[in-house]
């Protein structure tokens, strides 16, 4: 079952594919390149967490915010995908979303080809 209350928010370093497949899901996904761009990576991760949006972000630095430096998140989906594999990269987004959707939200997710390891946060 699709989860289509979930919110997204797609940093500058996600493929826009990515935005492209999930809005013609009908999920709400903001983008930053079209509405913030050039922000700090910090305040990406707030701008996320105020309005309840999962961030969509291929840049590892997330992962130091939330991990070494505790800032709160709503949820990080971490995309890690080869260059050469890329065609089939929004298809995947939707298939994780349609698998395990609403486990998203207060977790860091990492997709990779062929699996997904979702991180519940306290």
């Amino acid at each position: 079952m699709i989860e289509k209350s979930i919110k997204f928010l797609a940093d500058e370093s996600c493929d826009f594919v990515v935005v492209r497949v999930l809005r013609s899901e009908g999920y709400d996904v903001a983008s930053v390149a079209e509405s913030f761009p050039g922000s700090s990576d910090l305040e990406v991760l707030k701008q996320a967490v105020d309005q309840k949006r999962i961030l969509l972000t291929e840049d590892k630095d997330f992962g130091e915010w939330v991990f070494a430096h505790k800032e709160e998140m709503y949820g990080v989906l971490f995309i890690r995908y080869p260059g050469n594999l890329r065609r089939n990269l929004g298809e995947m987004v939707r298939v994780l979303l349609t698998k395990h959707g609403a486990k998203l939200v207060k977790s860091f997710t990492v997709l990779e080809l062929g699996r997904a390891r979702i991180r519940k946060m306290r």
